[in-house]
């Protein structure tokens, strides 16, 4: 592309070259992506790009536009370039110690709200494999009396979850501790989530470059059949549920009945599921046997 070039690019033109580059390398919505790059780049809103495509693009803008261009058209995802993800209308900054949420996760924050007809009740809350803390203080958004703990084994994530806590003003109702599932908590949970690892080991080559070159690995491993990490977390939900609590838990497409099945011998039964956006089984509602 000639966003070097000699000659000033306008808004319009240096989206267009973009969109080109883009468009290449079979990015989707090539567009949509170049306009946002062009806002990164130039620290422009998309109003402005949009509406002003004769204006030029600032001169201090070009050798970055070139050089995120690049990068997106290398397969990084646009919210690793940016360094931050909406998620339940709310921004989460990103680091390389963190999944990249995704909409599909958004599914198991509407199954615990849907059960919860109460939502000034004065909840705890825990957050197994929190990453960005996305589930836990979407939750808490939503919670205004409930307080929570996530827990991932990465220090790295545990430092950007408590970022977006204090982002969003929850520091004081949202604590981070790094560790493996359960095994430094004791007493009683009203409210467990978890998106653990859940994509089979030989299949994460094959995911998009997108996922496979930039989420953590430990994030996406779920062993041989992608079900390990819910045999190692079903044993602590159980020994941590209150009687009247209830779990959600996301699994992988075609994974949710082995995985009922794993939390069913650890003493939980499945209350329900609920599909994603794309109507694939994304999460498991789980409540102690009683």
């Amino acid at each position: 592309m000639s966003l070097g070039a000699a000659i000033t690019l306008t808004l319009g033109t240096a989206v267009a070259e973009a969109h080109a580059r883009l468009a290449a390398v079979g990015i989707d919505s090539p567009r949509r992506e170049a306009r946002l790059l062009v806002s990164l780049a130039s620290g422009l809103d998309a109003a402005a790009i949009v509406g002003y495509p004769e204006r030029p693009l600032p001169a201090a803008a070009e050798s970055r536009l070139r050089d995120l261009v690049a990068r997106r058209a290398s397969r990084e995802p646009l919210s690793r370039i940016a360094g931050r993800r909406e998620f339940w209308s709310l921004e989460f900054a990103l680091s390389p110690d963190t999944l990249d949420p995704r909409p599909d996760s958004e599914t198991l924050v509407a199954a615990v709200l849907e059960r919860l007809p109460d939502r000034q009740v004065p909840l705890r809350i825990v957050d197994f494999g929190t990453g960005t803390g996305c589930l836990l203080l979407a939750l808490l958004t939503e919670l205004p009396q409930a307080t929570g703990i996530g827990i991932d084994i990465a220090p790295g994530a545990c430092a950007v979850a408590r970022q977006n806590a204090a982002a969003m003003c929850l520091e004081k109702r949202a604590f981070f501790m790094v560790g493996a599932w359960g095994a430094a908590l004791s007493g009683r949970l009203d409210v467990a989530v978890a998106n653990p690892p859940y994509i089979p080991t030989e299949d994460i080559a094959q995911l998009e470059p997108e996922v496979a070159r930039h989420d953590p690995w430990r994030a996406l491993d779920g062993g041989a059949d992608g079900l390990a990490a819910h045999r190692e977390l079903a044993p602590h939900l159980r020994r941590l549920l209150d009687a009247s609590g209830l779990a959600v838990v996301e699994v992988g497409a075609g994974q949710a009945a082995q995985a009922a099945d794993i939390y069913r011998a650890a003493g939980l039964d499945e209350t329900g599921r609920h599909r994603d956006l794309r109507s694939v089984e994304r999460c498991l509602v789980l409540a102690p046997q009683r």
